[in-house]
């Protein structure tokens, strides 16, 4: 993408820009396609606290570096090189921190999902073990302290951004990892296979995601008193962007709200400076707010376009983000191949009928049973807050017995679906694995850690 080209692009009213937001936010039809994106904490294989260069990283991967030629940038990649593709054809990209992240193409099925993914992986892992690193599947690390190895623009702004709210912003950018899972959105009907009730049950079964997966209870080598600190962290950074939706109503109109409400992160520029003026809006800068300011009209002097509002919508951070597709961000990065599981059991729980109805009445005492609309969409700002579900699930983890009991029927739905679509048995083993070591026993990954001091 020409930075340059998309300056000029036409510009856009507020109208506009809530229907760009609806046309692409949610792509309507028959849900069938998976696909997950794996983030990976990058580690000295002898020592996990030592930091590791961004030059160490790019040697590492070297080999599955791609040709200039013919790349297509996506809004949300930087523009300074040719992502890293793996042998699926799957783009290896790294974040500021210097994790690595696994994006799997869209399959048909969990099952092409899981080798292809379980292939790139081996290869991936062959490739950084060369190097005498490794890929650590844990939600934030442990050890080291937040720092970006990135120069990018994106990420210089990113960070000046997030640091007017405090250290969260950081430790989310250079410190987290997770098990991104992506499902087709669904088609228009008003069944489980429609988006409204898709869109609906992801929320409502995210605190058991949540718990279930916890796997990050170590900050600087302490224990914070969380199950999933990077829950915490996201808890704490800008609500304009990591709390969900509002949840009553009509998810286009919501999202579209949403996004024109949160804050602008970044501005990009031809210079090397895309640091957005504080506070300001995207409906704000739509409306042409701020552009008479001296400040913001010395640091922006220009309306949105288009591009500006596909690039502002790839800064979002919410538990679930509509890109099309549906993108399920609230699940801890877990260790070795239990990525799998979280995969294994969400795509079940949509897919399935019997299981989607069984989930969702198994957590409605996660919520005290009250509607979901009912409860206040800033899942963040409170984050003290110990009858807030996502922030119980966060803290507790699987010991709340609420959320406890929601998860072994939430489980056992999907162990059951996952029979009835004839998975593969190395998934739905490791499915039954993870319920018996983990789910039956209140247990989560970060007990693990707890116990074995990461």
């Amino acid at each position: 993408m020409n930075i340059g080209t998309s300056m000029s692009a036409a510009l856009l009213s507020e109208e506009q820009a809530a229907a760009h937001i609806h046309g692409i936010c949610l792509k309507t039809g028959p849900p069938r396609r998976v696909g997950v994106e794996l983030e990976w904490l990058v580690r000295d294989v002898h020592d996990p606290v030592l930091p590791v260069s961004a030059q160490r990283i790019a040697a590492a991967v070297a080999g599955f570096r791609a040709n200039e030629t013919g790349i297509m940038r996506s809004p949300a990649l930087p523009y300074s090189a040719a992502p890293a593709v793996l042998p699926s054809g799957a783009p290896l990209t790294t974040e500021p921190g210097g994790q690595l992240e696994v994006s799997s193409l869209p399959a048909n099925t969990l099952a092409d999902c899981v080798a292809a993914t379980a292939a790139d992986l081996t290869a991936l892992r062959r490739a950084v073990a060369a190097a005498d690193l490794e890929l650590a599947g844990i939600g934030l690390d442990p050890y080291r302290t937040p720092r970006r190895i990135l120069t990018l623009p994106r990420y210089a702004a990113m960070e000046a951004f997030f640091d007017r709210g405090g250290p969260w912003g950081r430790q989310m950018m250079c410190g987290t990892a997770s098990v991104q899972i992506c499902l087709d959105a669904g088609d228009d009907s008003d069944s489980f296979s429609g988006y409204r009730h898709r869109w609906r049950l992801l929320h409502s079964i995210g605190p058991v995601l949540v718990a279930a997966f916890a796997n990050s209870p170590l900050r600087d080598g302490r224990l914070t008193g969380w199950r999933s600190s990077r829950q915490q962290t996201w808890a704490r950074m800008d609500t304009s962007r990591t709390r969900p939706p509002a949840m009553t109503g009509d998810p286009l109109a919501n999202w579209a709200r949403y996004a024109l409400d949160a804050q602008v992160m970044c501005v990009r520029s031809e210079s090397d400076d895309w640091t957005a003026p504080a506070g300001l809006t995207f409906r704000d800068w739509v409306r042409g707010g701020g552009l008479h300011d001296n400040e913001t009209a010395a640091r922006i002097g220009r309306a949105p376009t288009e591009a500006d509002l596909d690039y502002h919508l790839s800064t979002l951070f919410p538990p679930v983000r509509p890109r099309g597709h549906l993108e399920i961000r609230m699940i801890d990065a877990q260790p070795g191949d239990n990525w799998v599981v979280p995969l294994a059991v969400t795509s079940a729980l949509l897919a399935d009928e019997r299981a989607a109805g069984l989930a969702m009445a198994a957590v409605g005492r996660v919520w005290n049973d009250r509607p979901l609309g009912e409860w206040p969409s800033n899942s963040g700002a409170a984050a003290e807050d110990a009858e807030n579900p996502w922030i119980r699930a966060a803290r507790c983890g699987p010991t709340d017995p609420a959320i406890s009991r929601a998860s072994r029927e939430c489980f056992a739905a999907a162990r059951e679906a996952l029979a009835s679509q004839q998975a593969p048995s190395a998934v739905r083993a490791a499915v039954d694995a993870f319920i018996d070591g983990y789910v039956t026993r209140n247990r989560c990954p970060a007990d693990d850690l707890i116990e074995e001091g990461a």
